[in-house]
């Protein structure tokens, strides 16, 4: 019986080399283009923004007079709406994702756990200007009355006032909120039911065998090795919500002002450039301008991630013990 061709088990060891070698090589091209691509994105938007950013200088963040007439530009009241109207999102959509995604986990029975799991879904794949559009055909008028009932109560208290007082508004801050949250849910709760399923369950099975209650259970076993997971869950939400456009364009309310009151309306940085950019095109300043909105939003959006990693290997660290 003849040994192995010697000559051919080195020529597999060549292609075997060769193929892990192209290998490294597509994968560390496909990871460093993700880089390039954003790169390229930062300098040309920031190019085009620069005579913006040139002529008002750091008051283009903290300027509250938006007027392109006479060439003012001042953001602060956009970075306001948008900063508003994302925690609100945050508020309404983070407690709900994550109780959904614990019911489908953990509580629901199988014969309904799958149809909940694909409406769930099915929210995530409707087009955001179908929410824009359900909200302001809707819920505007219910919400103008619903506003005004708890302005006419709870905001008459001291300090309450202050956030849900005076005369409400259909199209507002809040209104924005809620739309936003509606879009955040699939997102988050989809993350978070994934991530809540890398939990065994024999470590599940093994502190309720040790006589801990079902919350007990998740608060010891389940949330300390899940905390990463959620975090990013929630991060990536607030992404979402960052950059969501035509939604918060149809009911914010569009107008620039800085108010405590969420029940008045506002603007954000991605609605105001929707609804600005195409009367700019003529002005290059005011083009200008918008571009530099989008410079600010790429901004928020990056360190938005950032923080989400830094939250997210804090809380593997935290855990590991």
């Amino acid at each position: 019986m003849s040994g192995p061709d010697v000559g051919a088990v080195e020529r597999d060891r060549t292609n075997d080399r060769w193929v892990d070698t192209s290998f490294r090589a597509i994968a560390l091209g496909a990871g460093l283009s993700v880089l390039a691509i954003l790169a390229l994105i930062a300098y040309f938007t920031t190019r085009q923004a620069w005579p913006v950013f040139h002529r008002e200088g750091l008051s283009f963040v903290t300027g509250t007079d938006w007027d392109p007439i006479h060439n003012k530009f001042g953001a602060l009241p956009f970075i306001y709406g948008t900063a508003v109207a994302s925690t609100i999102a945050l508020v309404f959509a983070v407690p709900l994702s994550f109780g959904i995604a614990l019911f489908t986990n953990e509580l629901a029975p199988r014969r309904l756990r799958q149809p909940v799991i694909y409406v769930v879904d099915l929210l995530a794949a409707i087009p955001s200007v179908v929410y824009g559009l359900w909200a302001l055909a809707v819920l505007e008028q219910p919400a103008r009355s619903v506003y005004q009932d708890i302005a006419d109560t709870i905001g008459k208290l001291p300090i309450l006032d202050r956030v849900f007082g005076g005369i409400a508004s259909g199209p507002s801050l809040m209104t924005a909120g809620l739309v936003l949250a509606v879009m955040m849910i699939p997102i988050v709760t989809a993350i978070s039911r994934e991530v809540l399923a890398t939990v065994s369950q024999e470590d599940k099975n093994a502190a309720l065998a040790m006589g801990a209650t079902r919350w007990e259970m998740l608060r010891i076993c389940v949330f300390p090795r899940a905390r990463g997971g959620l975090v990013g869950a929630v991060m990536l939400g607030m992404g979402r919500a960052l950059g969501e456009t035509i939604a918060v364009a149809l009911v914010i309310g569009s107008n620039q002002q800085i108010t405590s009151h969420l029940f008045q309306p506002g603007d954000s940085m991605a609605s105001v450039i929707a609804h600005e950019f195409g009367e700019a095109a003529s002005t290059p300043l005011y083009r200008a301008a918008l571009i530099g909105l989008a410079v600010l939003l790429l901004a928020f959006t990056l360190v938005v991630n950032i923080l989400a990693r830094w939250f997210t290997s804090r809380s593997d660290q935290m855990a590991s013990p």
